[in-house]
């Protein structure tokens, strides 16, 4: 049972959306050197007049962010020192003080790096040709609340291939859908505390129209980043980095605080890396070199629990002390493999299984995708947040059981070989996909076949696993989870740190 089941009467709901997004936009001819070098040799520019080209563009740039900053009577704030302060904390005060709820709110510029080009000429093969190259050039930050997006900034660099890099929060988007279809609410900051109806508000949600967000983001292109319009070129968007959260919004912070202390305590001796490749839909192969772990960090507004592998990662805590918000974050979306269609170089097409696109049309599978990340969380942190029906469980799991007359003795958790075999059937893999006994003997060494057969057989004469119909597999059943989470947090935090001590 989910725990929003368990405490159905202490929330109002749980709603799952789109939290920071991140999106990147590139004019596709100029992506990449060999792309530009066909670019300048298509329009009859050499190759070394490439920063000659590139200067009256910087200009373009530079005198149109004045001209805005002018018919706002805004000044443009040069960051001499970068991370001397956080932009967003400036803008909050800003926005405190000014009152504005739609417009233009403020102008950063700052001397950042940037990927860029240089000329180059090969003298082995004599040809001519720009190739990649990092330098710095002045960005700005232009900040404006947009009436359907909310906050929003858009990051313009001043020298080619000119990558944009814009900034909207999901909270503020489906704040602004619940305003149109008059559904009351509750938010501070980017979390709703209350809805008045929540099934609307997670349809409202899921409706995402990648169509309206790339015609938005090109207005935002003409309108702060000028120079490819003017050379009848246009933007390509990109999900360069996104959050999908996940908030129960329990009724007092009293509801919420002894769950949240009892779930991440346990959170940090439970959770292994098997577990988290599974929350986040991966696997652990022999050869992968993603880096897996769990940060704890204890922040002035809380406490905050992260597991992370490789460009994913999924992390809990309480927001406001009244919103539990299970939240996965993704630097690269293409880590996630879906099946679509694929085509070869030959021409040839074909539906398989492949790397999700990074473009912003795949944001709806995108979101399917992150919703059964915390989903999977959830279902895990919902075993162990409240132990007392597993401890009752666990002494009829003591107990031996009989079958036709033959008795088949209890699981002991002092005994270190019963206590292997169920850490091995509780591995992440395992929960996700099913296991055989082949499966957990590779992590029993000394353990025969037929030593396996009998105490798979014990594991389901005392219900903790079930075999998958029509199939040699078995799944660890609910009352398995809840025996082993027990089990295993008496071992983890009460026996070891004991005998440690």
């Amino acid at each position: 049972m989910l725990l929003t089941d368990k405490y159905a009467d202490k929330i109002y709901g749980i709603i799952t959306c789109y939290d920071r997004m991140i999106i990147q936009g590139y004019i596709p001819s100029w992506s990449h050197a060999d792309a530009m070098t066909a670019y300048m040799k298509a329009n009859g520019i050499r190759i070394f007049d490439y920063p000659d080209f590139s200067k009256p563009l910087t200009e373009q740039v530079r005198q149109n962010a004045e001209r805005i900053a002018s018919e706002n009577g805004i000044e443009i704030e040069f960051i001499r020192k970068l991370h001397a302060f956080r932009k967003d904390d400036r803008i909050q005060k800003l926005l405190s003080e000014t009152g504005k709820t739609e417009g233009l709110v403020h102008i950063f510029s700052a001397m950042e790096c940037c990927n860029t080009y240089r000329p180059w000429h090969d003298k082995t093969t004599g040809k001519t040709f720009l190739k990649f190259d990092q330098s710095k050039c002045l960005h700005y930050y232009f900040y404006f609340i947009d009436k359907e997006l909310g906050l929003c900034y858009l990051r313009v660099p001043t020298w080619p291939p000119f990558r944009l890099q814009f900034y909207m929060n999901g909270h503020n988007l489906l704040a602004h859908k619940l305003d149109k279809k008059q559904i009351g609410y509750r938010m501070h900051d980017n979390a709703f505390l209350e809805i008045s109806d929540m099934e609307t508000a997670q349809k409202l949600s899921d409706r995402i129209n990648p169509e309206d967000l790339h015609k938005i983001l090109d207005v935002f292109a003409r309108r702060y980043g000028p120079v490819p319009e003017s050379l009848g070129l246009g933007y390509t968007w990109t999900v360069q980095q996104i959050e999908c959260a996940t908030d129960i919004m329990f009724k007092k912070p009293e509801y919420l605080e002894p769950l949240y202390d009892e779930i991440i305590r346990t959170a940090i001796f439970t959770v292994k890396p098997d577990n988290i490749a599974t929350f986040l839909g991966q696997r652990i192969t022999y050869n992968c070199i993603k880096e897996i772990g769990t940060n704890y960090n204890q922040r002035i507004l809380g406490t905050r629990i992260k597991h992370h592998m490789g460009d994913v990662s999924i992390k809990m805590y309480d927001k406001f002390g009244c919103v539990l918000r299970i939240e996965s974050t993704c630097n690269d979306i293409s880590t996630f493999r879906v099946k679509r269609e694929v085509q070869h170089r030959d021409g040839t097409t074909s539906v398989q299984k492949a790397p999700l696109k990074k473009s912003i049309y795949s944001l709806y599978q995108l979101s399917a995708i992150l919703k059964s990340v915390n989903r999977r969380y959830l279902e895990f942190i919902s075993s162990f947040d409240d132990h007392s029906s597993g401890k009752k469980k666990l002494d009829e799991v003591s107990r031996p059981q009989k079958e036709k007359g033959r008795s088949y003795r209890g699981f002991n958790f002092f005994e270190s070989r019963d206590l292997s075999v169920l850490e091995a059937i509780s591995r992440g893999e395992y929960m996700a996909f099913g296991m055989q006994g082949k499966n957990i003997r590779d992590h029993l060494p000394g353990i025969t076949p037929s030593a396996m057969t009998r105490i798979f057989k014990r594991l389901r004469l005392h219900g903790l696993i079930e075999k998958i119909p029509g199939s040699y597999k078995y799944l660890i059943t609910a009352l398995g989870k809840e025996i082993i989470a027990a089990g295993l947090t008496v071992k983890n935090m009460v026996l070891v740190p004991a005998l440690t001590s």
